[in-house]
């Protein structure tokens, strides 16, 4: 053997074009957040089943991630992680609608906002059956697209000791990705679940997928993070990630 392949480093399993440029992989405090799985937007009989062909919504495409978003709550409630819902409503009165402050309003969200879908305090506004929370998850009451727009969610993530948010819900390329965006630029790791989330436009759920891939963090399918999450609980609330998950 020559001195040179001698003295080779063994070259990493980790290297080339996928490396990561930042890995931060030690214990992390996970939450998850469930957005706006509602009768208005997601059950046959709701206002979008109803109204949402003038915007092109498909509830059906919506209906679709039940079962992995039921997987995901039930597995995070064996593994005692917090489970978070948003809850997107208006006033009957309309006097919280964007077209109260906004003067320049694409013509689709106009459309958006003659549906008088999920009002406070109806049916349309709860959170689906299949879904329905616990007396220990938490609701957050929302009127933006963001999660964290005018709401206590960033406080009650703090008050745990949140540090990562998995994401599921709809709709991927509005009130998921606005959340996102949000939580990343507060300081929070991202972990998207991708077949945990949905939208009435395919080419622009596709779009979201791969901008959290190039840009905010990690995209796994339901079962790939339950499998992460059962092989790397750390006690009772911490998680520890290794390269495999980063990679």
């Amino acid at each position: 053997m020559g001195s040179d392949e001698r003295r080779s480093p063994k070259k990493s399993r980790y290297e080339g074009d996928h490396k990561l440029w930042r890995i931060r992989p030690p214990k992390f405090h996970p939450a998850l957040l469930v957005i706006d799985m509602q009768n208005g937007f997601c059950t046959h009989k709701g206002s979008y089943e109803k109204s949402g062909a003038v915007i092109g919504v498909d509830i059906n495409r919506y209906r679709e991630i039940i079962p992995n978003v039921r997987k995901l709550i039930d597995v995070c409630h064996e593994l005692h992680i917090p489970v978070f819902y948003t809850q997107q409503v208006r006033e009957a009165s309309g006097i919280d609608l964007l077209n109260r402050l906004h003067r320049i309003i694409p013509k689709r969200r106009l459309e958006f906002l003659k549906i008088p879908a999920c009002v406070r305090g109806t049916w349309d506004a709860e959170i689906i059956d299949e879904l329905r929370p616990t007396k220990e998850d938490h609701i957050v009451i929302k009127r933006r697209d963001s999660a964290f727009q005018d709401t206590e969610l960033e406080l009650w993530l703090k008050s745990i000791g949140a540090d990562t948010i998995i994401y599921t819900g709809v709709d991927t390329c509005i009130c998921v990705e606005n959340s996102i965006r949000d939580g990343f630029n507060k300081g929070y790791d991202v972990i998207l679940v991708e077949d945990a989330v949905a939208s009435s436009w395919p080419e622009l759920h596709k779009a979201t997928l791969a901008k959290v891939r190039g840009s905010y963090g990690l995209v796994l399918t339901t079962e790939q993070l339950i499998d992460m999450l059962h092989s790397a609980k750390r006690g009772t609330t911490a998680f520890r990630l290794s390269m495999e998950h980063l990679l």
